[in-house]
């Protein structure tokens, strides 16, 4: 299944940072703040984490198969994945919504905060597009390094709220809306080079 060689620690933190900067956990703590009072107070993270893992490892392997049946290559979509991840990048930067989020007052732990929260389009989109660049192995320990930082944000929101004010979390949104574009042009610029060939 996974080839041990194929293992490089190089590879599993650009993917983690990467998935880092797309889940924004950090940026989205204002969100999931909010979702949890709406909650009455609890989120459950074991669910939430699962429920978000989950997703992410099932795209990371039938995702492929999904786009055969669209007719489409791992390439055309990271290419596309891209300009998503460039416009997420813009949205964290310049403090503006390009996609809109539907308000759900009968929120959960799975819906919507494991999805579309933090395993949304977003998200799915660059695991599709950093297979095009990394090894599956190295990809499906990013995630799981990721799924461990989801579960500790999500048990912590109390902390962060105090610990960053809003001031500190709007530093941190905008520092990594900076990384994600860089990622972005460099994704785009790998995989259009290989178009018609």
């Amino acid at each position: 299944m996974f080839d041990v060689g194929q293992i490089m620690i190089k590879e599993i933190i650009t993917v983690s940072f990467t998935l880092f900067a797309v889940i924004d956990m950090l940026g989205n703590a204002p969100v999931l703040i909010s979702l949890k009072a709406k909650m009455g107070g609890k989120i459950n993270n074991v669910q939430a984490t699962l429920a978000s893992g989950s997703l992410m490892i099932l795209f990371l392997f039938i995702g492929k198969q999904f786009l055969d049946l669209l007719g489409l290559d791992v390439k055309s979509f990271a290419v596309a994945g891209s300009i998503v991840i460039f416009i997420i990048g813009l949205e964290m930067v310049l403090g503006l919504d390009f996609f809109k989020a539907e308000n759900n007052d009968k929120s959960g732990s799975v819906v919507p905060i494991a999805f579309p929260l933090i395993a949304g389009s977003g998200t799915l989109t660059t695991i599709m597009s950093l297979k095009a660049n990394y090894e599956d192995v190295n990809i499906l320990l990013g995630i799981l390094i990721n799924c461990v930082v989801i579960f500790l944000v999500l048990g912590s929101l109390k902390w962060i709220e105090k610990a960053l004010g809003p001031n500190g979390l709007l530093v941190v949104r905008k520092f990594f809306g900076v990384i994600l574009l860089a990622i972005a042009v460099k994704i785009f610029g790998t995989n259009i080079v290989k178009f018609g060939r």
